[in-house]
């Protein structure tokens, strides 16, 4: 693996958000991916997760996601991504003395994430607007299926259902088959970035103002933001789009296309000038030089005979061979990769975007680098994700309390944890 790039000699470089103090109450995707992301480029996150139950001891409490997917050593691989560079204090909101600690934490907090049902901080004392009362300079991050307000805020809301509801699960399909559901958890993704700039906003505006405010972020929202003309279209001319596969309607060529070798290559030859080389490529200068076909529009009208000449083309060669000469005549053109390919490719290694750490075990496991690439203020690694509770008693001693204290709040199951120093990388 190539070293992160974003490691100086000496340590990490600051990050662009060295001195901003994050709460992440919340767990799973959403919430937890946008303290990540500020995480990364130097913010400080206090991770809130809950205790182990002592009546279910089994269950091992905290974020879910630690006992998601494949686990090593008992831990989700998964966590050591989202989780890296933030503290754990496990401590049990349901309780009055940790919802006081909350509003401790709060009140020293630039920004507060949390992705729970609505309702649920009000239920625990911990409104916004009562902690902003505390600490009127505090940005709330609040993520949810449905947002705030409206008639669906009380149901409960994942990424699957936002996608659908957002409309992009009806066009992930073979016209006339079932929609599938894109591989990752991507409605609760692109809700956490959205959430994300909301708070890089919010940050500029206090600057300011001098004041915070609250960020409502709704699961469909951030879905239905990348749904592009979906809507004008469906409101000037009663247009629904379908389903179109692999192909990008209105929009021409650009496909998968079968190659000889049971591959498939991704084409896109839809710019004027670009279909004029593809052309050139495949031996269809016929095509090239019709006038008809000179602009999109005109392609588009025809597109099941363009594609059919291009995978003619296509089925007669190796994928390798097919990408080698549409890199040559400059047609924007790849294959399908799989994570295999990922941790083989050298521009992935030349961009540092394939990292390596150190698990508690001594043992080496490669996690995705840092985006965007900032030339200044970059992102890094800077300690591996907590164990549950692992920065407990180090917190409770910054927000003022006294040994004594933390003990008897352990005795009482308020809260849990060690106190321990998580390895770095």
């Amino acid at each position: 693996m190539a070293e992160d790039r974003n490691q100086a000699a000496d340590g990490p470089r600051p990050g662009a958000l060295d001195g901003i103090k994050v709460l992440e109450l919340g767990q799973l995707i959403a919430g937890p991916f946008a303290a990540k992301t500020l995480a990364d480029f130097g913010a400080e996150v206090i991770k809130v997760e809950t205790p182990p139950d002592p009546q279910r001891p089994q269950a091992g409490g905290g974020d879910p996601l630690r006992r998601w997917r494949l686990l090593k050593d008992g831990t989700s691989l998964w966590w050591q991504v989202q989780s890296r560079n933030k503290r754990s204090l496990a401590l049990d909101l349901k309780q009055p003395q940790a919802q006081e600690i909350v509003r401790r934490l709060a009140g020293e907090a630039d920004v507060l994430i949390e992705n729970f049902r609505p309702g649920a901080l009000e239920g625990w004392g911990l409104a916004p607007a009562d902690l902003m009362r505390l600490n009127p300079r505090l940005i709330v991050l609040r993520i949810s299926g449905y947002g705030q307000s409206g008639p669906y805020r009380d149901r409960p809301g994942f990424g699957v259902v936002a996608e659908a509801m957002g409309g992009l699960r009806h066009l992930t399909a073979e016209p006339g088959h079932v929609p599938v559901r894109v591989g990752v958890s991507i409605g609760d993704t692109l809700a956490a970035l959205h959430g994300v700039i909301g708070i890089l906003l919010a940050l500029h505006h206090r600057h300011r103002s001098g004041r915070g405010q609250v960020i409502d972020v709704a699961l469909y929202e951030a879905v239905f933001n990348c749904m592009e003309s979906l809507l004008p279209e469906y409101s000037a001319f009663g247009a629904v789009r379908q389903p179109s596969g692999s192909a990008l309607p209105g929009i021409a060529p650009t496909n998968a296309y079968l190659c000889g070798d049971g591959a498939y290559a991704l084409i896109a030859g839809n710019g004027d000038s670009i279909f004029k080389r593809l052309m050139g490529v495949i031996g269809r200068p016929d095509l090239a030089a019709d006038p008809q076909l000179a602009d999109n529009a005109g392609r588009v009208l025809r597109v099941d005979e363009i594609d059919a000449a291009i995978n003619r083309w296509t089925a007669q060669r190796p994928v390798t061979d097919v990408l080698a000469a549409l890199d040559a005549a400059s047609v924007p053109a790849g294959r399908i990769y799989t994570i295999a390919d990922i941790a083989a490719d050298l521009h992935y290694r030349a961009r540092g975007m394939l990292d390596e750490i150190t698990l508690a075990d001594g043992s080496r496991v490669a996690v995705p680098g840092f985006v965007p690439k900032l030339s200044e203020t970059p992102g890094s690694h800077r300690r591996n994700a907590p164990a549950l509770g692992q920065d407990t008693d180090a917190v409770l001693r910054e927000v003022g309390l006294t040994e004594a204290q933390i003990a008897a709040l352990k005795e009482r199951g308020v809260v849990a944890g060690n106190g321990g120093t998580p390895p770095l990388s």
